[in-house]
Order: structure tokens, then sequence, then C-alpha cells
């Protein structure tokens, strides 16, 4: 386990449920199926989830729209899964602006392919990168 990754218990933890819920029920279900099996797994392993969960996209204090993030655990990982052999464009993009509306650092990407299960890392890249600043501009005015 890498020790400069964000979160890498709790991602590591999270995967493995991924793992779990595929070695149990297989491949080839319907994205309901995983996610209801995957959250189940998710609680199991004594993590804090919220499932569905309902983030607006406000413009000018109206809301303009809406996301529902497949998960967030433990307040800090957005998880999005999947039922697609490989990951696309739209995936990532989908997830990145999860964690933009979100504020959060860290999302995951599950796939739960027909012969195995994927993820991919994605980081809130912005705000790690004010965050960053930040603590760099604070550094020098001390």
């Amino acid at each position: 386990m890498k020790v400069d990754l964000l979160f890498p218990e709790l991602s590591y933890k999270i995967v493995g449920c991924a793992f779990e819920t595929y070695n149990e029920i297989g491949g080839g279900h319907k994205e309901k199926v995983f996610q209801k099996a995957f959250c189940i797994s998710l609680k199991n392993a004594g993590l804090e989830v919220k499932e569905q969960l309902f983030f607006p996209v406000t413009f000018q204090k109206n809301e303009v729209g809406k996301n529902y993030f497949d998960f967030m655990v433990n307040d800090s990982v957005v998880v999005e899964i999947k039922t697609a052999d490989r990951f696309t464009k739209s995936h990532f993009e989908q997830l990145q602006n999860y964690l933009i509306v979100s504020n959060l650092k860290l999302g995951l990407l599950v796939s739960f392919g027909r012969a195995e299960v994927k993820f991919k890392r994605v980081l809130n890249v912005d705000l790690l990168n004010r965050e960053k600043e930040q603590a760099q501009s604070t550094s020098i005015h001390l």
C-alpha cells in the first residue's frame, strides 16, 4: 500500500468490497443488482455508506441540476459503479463533476464487467492544487 495515496486504507477496503461482491455473485448482472450487493458488502465491512446521495447543481443560488452519487463512503470518497468492460471518458467526467460539486478529494470508479472487476482512482485535482497553494502561501507568510 502506497503511503502517498489519499485515503489508502479506506480505498483498499472499498476495492476489497467490490471484489468480494463480484466473487460471490459473478458478472453479467444489472447495475442495480451490483449496487445492492456492493452496499451490503460496504456496510458489513463497517463503513459508513450513503447511497444514491443527492447533490444539487446551483447557479446564483438557484438549483439548475441534480446529481445522484451511487455511494459516498465515510463522508470522504465518492464511489461510482458501472457495469461496463471498460471505462469511458464520460465515466471519468461524471465522477470528476461529482467530486467538484461535493468538494471531495477522491473518487473511485468501479466497474463490474462480465469477466472481472476494474477500478480507477479519480482525484479532484483542482481542489488538491488549491489546498497546496494555500499551504504554500501560508508557510511563506509565517
